[in-house]
């Protein structure tokens, strides 16, 4: 019987006693509610091979390909996300939406650990839901028309190991627009759809216009009363919501090492 623990009061549930290589259908149905209602959830000690994480994630949605960094051997939409012990840079490490830069961003994101360091490493989330919820009505109303323009080079902010592999493989721009309100397709409710490592400005105004607002914004949507915090260790795995959530990798365990799998699920255009 699935046993689902709230980790927070703004999002966030750790859901235990399955193992996901005999999830039945009926824990997949579980597993979705859940997570579409808590926005990230976690599991622990799953000691999946490539193969049995490809198979729960296509249980789940569509695996696609990341657009700069190449798969693992065999399975070209498993990235590995990594931080060796030499480096100071981790990958990711800024407050986003995955591939908000896409014309179609993904609906989900997975996360899976193989090797953890033995103090630090954590992710944060925020609730995308609560930062919309928490501006005020005039607020509301000024953005309600808003597109954002995003970005994959705004690497003068984020300066990730992401942005220095893509850098290094000769990487392509992409830019999009979207809703600064977003929707959910599945929940309806809506959700704000800017961060920092992306949103490069309004559509229609130049970025110095679009800074004030933007700057607000981005402080304001990852207030401490919106956010969770989890603690990995090997075998862990996150499950998070790209349409309605924000996540930050902490930076703070500089001379060890850090390696997570990575699925991306494929998703809708926002509206």
């Amino acid at each position: 019987m699935l046993n689902v623990q709230r980790i927070a009061g703004a999002l966030g549930a750790e859901i235990t006693g399955i193992d996901l290589r005999r999830a039945t259908d009926a824990d997949i149905a579980e597993i979705r509610r859940v997570w579409l209602d808590n926005l990230v959830v976690f599991f622990r000690d799953q000691e999946l091979t490539p193969k049995e994480y490809m198979a729960f994630a296509r249980r789940l949605g569509k695996p696609i390909e990341y657009p700069f960094v190449r798969g693992i051997e065999g399975f070209p939409e498993i990235i590995e996300v990594k931080k060796l012990e030499h480096e100071k840079v981790n990958f990711g490490g800024i407050w986003h939406s995955d591939t908000a830069y896409l014309d179609i961003p993904p609906m989900a994101s997975m996360l899976l650990a193989r090797e953890v360091p033995p103090r630090g490493g954590d992710t944060l989330f925020a609730n995308m839901y609560l930062a919309y919820e928490g501006l005020s009505e005039g607020m509301k109303r000024l953005i309600a028309p808003l597109k954002a323009v995003n970005a994959s080079s705004k690497a003068d902010v984020t300066r990730t190991r992401e942005d220095r592999v893509n850098a290094d493989e000769g990487r392509k721009e992409f830019v999009a627009a979207h809703p600064v309100v977003r929707t959910h397709p599945e929940t309806g409710r809506k959700a704000l759809y800017v961060n920092t490592a992306h949103t490069v400005r309004f559509d229609g105004l130049s970025e110095a216009e679009s800074a004030p607002l933007l700057n607000y914004l981005f402080q304001h949507q990852v207030r401490p009363e919106f956010t969770c915090r989890f603690a990995w260790r090997a075998g862990s795995i996150a499950l998070w919501d790209n349409r309605c959530a924000q996540h930050n990798p902490v930076n703070d365990y500089h001379g060890y090492r850090r390696v997570m799998h990575r699925i991306t699920l494929a998703g809708d255009k926002p509206r």
